[in-house]
């Protein structure tokens, strides 16, 4: 290996780490408002991505159907909840089970767009819904379940999503366009101007969460919730709508990413298991509560896979995933156990 090559190297593991970031930052969030280990991450992205390739080649995305028939299902749950004496937030519930459902199904069978960030804008419309519509469906009814039940939970529905997704999209591979055809040259080193749009759009990302966290009164009660669920409960923070929003921007940061990989790799049905687990890495990194450990995390996890593809390609993803033992280790020599709040 030479100068040339490490750097090569380098500026792979940093685009990949840039993906990982984004999952990282989702599994964070939802683990830490919710107690959730949200396995199916990555199916959210492998939607993305199918449903941009199936945008591409002229036909409907599959899941347009799973978005209306979850939206369906979760109308009636909250109908039949009101009926039980339960309070219903009925504003969210039109936003989630009406307002983005219709907005995704004008945009994919009438609106049809053309342009390459038409149809993005179609994809986020059309994933970013799943998220709240599984919460409610899924997690929510058992939100004072352990977390070992709620990561029982999380892998069945990996699996049911999984095989939506094989029937939906089949098992064919798609890639779609790059958004930027740029090529420039970094110290000798040719760089795509898509991996610049990955860096880029991940960089954004994350300084708008940031953001969102710190300045908004949403992202300030999403902080309160995953630091004291009942203590956020008993300052009047609705820590359900929580849940909705934490897996909302954890969909929509799934569709992002799909949107962003799906021109650098082909991806199948089943690709986003394998990004969604290199994620979960390192947000194992962080704790599953630090998100600036967590990006640490998602750089080192690119970096290590970028250079064990050139030292040790056949065991890449082992060496990957053999990072969490000492991680997981050194975590509990340090750690002492703590009952659960609720």
């Amino acid at each position: 290996m030479d100068l040339q090559i490490a750097l090569f190297l380098a500026q792979d593991g940093v685009v990949n780490g840039a993906v990982y970031a984004l999952m990282a930052l989702a599994l964070v969030l939802v683990f830490s408002v919710t107690r959730v280990i949200f396995v199916p991450q990555g199916e959210l992205v492998a939607y993305a991505a199918l449903s941009m390739a199936a945008l591409q080649a002229g036909s409907t995305p599959g899941i347009l159907w799973l978005l209306l028939a979850m939206a369906a299902a979760v109308l009636g749950l909250e109908l039949w909840r009101q009926r039980r004496g339960a309070s219903v937030d009925w504003w969210s519930t039109a936003l989630w089970c009406g307002l983005l459902p219709a907005l995704a199904t004008l945009a994919l069978l009438v609106w049809r767009p053309a342009s390459l960030l038409g149809q993005a804008l179609a994809v986020l419309l059309l994933v970013t819904p799943l998220g709240p519509l599984t919460y409610r469906l899924a997690f929510r009814p058992l939100a004072h379940a352990t977390v070992l039940v709620l990561l029982i939970v999380a892998v069945a529905l990996h699996g049911v999503l999984m095989g939506l997704g094989l029937w939906f999209f089949g098992a064919e591979g798609s890639r779609t366009p790059a958004f930027s055809e740029a090529r420039l040259e970094l110290a000798g080193i040719p760089v795509a101007g898509q991996a610049l749009v990955v860096v880029g759009v991940t960089v954004l990302l994350v300084l708008a969460m940031f953001a969102f966290f710190e300045r908004t009164l949403l992202g300030k009660a999403l902080r309160a919730t995953a630091i004291n669920r009942v203590g956020a409960r008993l300052m009047g923070i609705p820590t359900e709508l929580s849940g909705d929003l934490s897996f909302a921007l954890a969909a929509l940061i799934g569709a992002v990413s799909g949107l962003l990989i799906a021109p650098i790799t082909t991806i199948y049905y089943d690709t986003g298991f394998l990004v969604g687990l290199k994620g979960f890495v390192a947000a194992i990194i962080g704790g599953l509560a630090s998100y600036p450990l967590a990006l640490l995390g998602a750089v080192l996890v690119g970096q290590l896979e970028a250079f064990a593809s050139f030292w040790a390609s056949a065991f890449k993803e082992v060496l990957v995933f053999t990072l969490i033992i000492p991680v997981l280790l050194w975590r509990s020599l340090r750690s002492h156990h703590v009952e659960d709040e609720e």
